[in-house]
């Protein structure tokens, strides 16, 4: 029952709410080995953000991303049955944002994903997903009566990859509480920073991450047909960013993880083969490009 629940929270993290954030570019690479065994996880990510303006505060949001993984599992004879262990995503989506009284925004956005493992050489029909997002923003980050700034999202996001037929609800609560401390409640990452100046800041994060790839050729396994591979991995350490300009940020993020699970799943969405949970060192950096 953990699990399920876990499984639907990392979906709800990561049914792409970007539209809301501040970055405009970035580009990452993430690694993780899995303690005592051969397999390890590696992904490149890069995703780009446009703001067109249609009017006074209100724009449409262009959304390109790729996603690059190579996921490699030696201790189970299933997965090396794949024709490959590389995984691959593509999306691409519009989003819109416009302002609203008492300064409350409203933005929405709708995408389409593929991901899969492109044995065949190309996309077929159940590489393609769905994704989508409404939300409300209330932002209190530049005040005038000297109070602490502070940020509330919420919304609901819809997958098809989620495999639920309903729209799964989303919060995100930013404040500032002393000079230079700052934290953030929510999904997919919870964290306490600290700003030692305007190039300088450290953080605690707790986060998720994971993937999902369709499997074009499907693998017979002892307990049914895997359809389709999945990864949920929640972990906690330090992190810290530097920024050469206002706009331009490099950062690295290390850890361990605290919750790991790769499993394959078959079309209806139940796991037909779980491996390795073991947990272990987590590594993620990058650069990006904010407003």
């Amino acid at each position: 029952m953990f699990n399920r629940l876990l499984i639907c929270f990392f979906i709800l993290a990561f049914a792409k709410a970007y539209s809301q954030g501040t970055d405009l570019f970035r580009s990452e690479y993430t690694y993780f080995p899995q303690r005592n065994s051969d397999n390890s996880f590696r992904r490149f990510r890069t995703f780009v953000n446009v703001p067109l303006k249609v009017g006074e505060g209100t724009y449409l949001v262009p959304y390109l991303e790729y996603r690059n993984v190579h996921l490699v599992v030696k201790d189970s004879e299933d997965f090396r049955q794949f024709g490959t262990d590389r995984y691959e995503s593509y999306e691409v989506a519009l989003g819109y944002t416009t302002p609203m009284k008492n300064n409350w925004r409203f933005g929405s956005r709708l995408g389409v994903l593929a991901a899969s493992n492109f044995d065949a050489g190309k996309a077929i029909s159940d590489d393609y997903f769905l994704t989508a997002s409404a939300y409300l923003i209330k932002s209190m980050t530049k005040r005038e009566d000297g109070g602490k700034p502070w940020r509330l999202v919420v919304g609901v996001q819809y997958s098809t990859t989620a495999g639920r037929p309903f729209p799964l609800p989303y919060l995100n609560y930013y404040r500032e509480f002393a000079p230079n401390w700052s934290f953030t409640l929510g999904a997919p990452k919870m964290n306490l920073v600290y700003r030692f100046n305007d190039k300088n800041m450290v953080q605690l994060y707790a986060r998720l991450d994971g993937f999902y790839g369709n499997i074009q050729n499907n693998v017979s396994t002892t307990n049914g047909l895997a359809d389709n591979v999945s990864m949920t991995t929640a972990m906690a350490g330090p992190g810290y960013q530097y920024n050469f300009t206002k706009h331009i940020s490099v950062y690295v993020y290390t850890g361990y993880t605290i919750f790991n699970d790769i499993r394959l799943r078959d079309a209806g969405g139940d796991d037909v083969k779980n491996v390795n949970d073991s947990n272990t060192f987590y590594s993620r950096a990058g650069i990006k490009f904010k407003i």
